[in-house]
């Protein structure tokens, strides 16, 4: 038996070697070949990138499952599918910076959406009043950050983009904490899109019965 699961192994090796070419990786799993290890606080996971985009009433209104290593590709595909399911686009976009791009600052200002998310200097400068002068070792050039920076010190636009932290984040500390959602429980993208997209829906299914049930 040890023998034949050796002779498996090696005539696996080709196909691996081919799986791991075309992905692009250094490395790939095993267990789930496409899955891939991105960066978390104190290290790396194996995993995918599960995005969100929530109402101002706490709902879920668009979410995805992606290989995002950061955030700056998911915000133009996340304010797309909020249009496409509620059939307009949304006044405001809120995000963190990690979702900033001069590119996704001017698409989204060009659509008539109000932006309000800072470069990761900003935020620094928003958290702890370190005024931020410089974007990495570079003056400030672009007229979209320097138009971003302005609109959040004001305390209008400081008093909407805190909005953020009470509209996102209770949401995925609720399928974390509540839902013990910490790790998805099946392997490959369609399957963990399937499987979020179900905590999705349970979640905003508990939340108009509660607000149902208090009127």
């Amino acid at each position: 038996m040890a023998v034949e699961n050796l002779e498996r192994r090696r005539a696996e090796i080709p196909q691996r070697l081919q799986r791991l070419r075309k992905s692009g990786e250094a490395k790939l799993s095993r267990r789930d070949g496409e899955a891939r290890f991105l960066r978390e606080r104190g290290g790396y996971a194996l995993g995918y990138t599960a995005e969100i985009a929530v109402s101002e009433d706490h709902l879920i209104v668009a979410q995805r499952v992606t290989l995002n290593r950061c955030d700056v590709p998911a915000l133009l595909p996340l304010v797309k599918e909020v249009e496409e399911r509620s059939g307009a686009s949304p006044e405001k976009a809120l995000a963190d910076a990690g979702f900033y791009s001069n590119e996704n600052v001017h698409e989204l200002g060009a659509r008539g959406i109000d932006v309000y998310v800072p470069d990761p200097n900003l935020a620094r400068e928003l958290n702890t009043g370190k005024r931020a002068r410089t974007i990495g070792r570079n003056r400030v050039r672009s007229p979209e950050l320097k138009a971003m920076r302005k609109k959040l010190r004001s305390r209008a636009g400081r008093q909407v983009y805190e909005r953020r932290k009470t509209l996102v984040e209770p949401v995925f500390g609720v399928l974390k904490q509540q839902r013990g959602m910490r790790q998805f429980r099946t392997r490959g993208q369609a399957k963990v899109a399937a499987e979020f997209t179900l905590a999705a829906l349970a979640y905003n299914l508990t939340r108009l019965f509660a607000r149902r049930r208090a009127l």
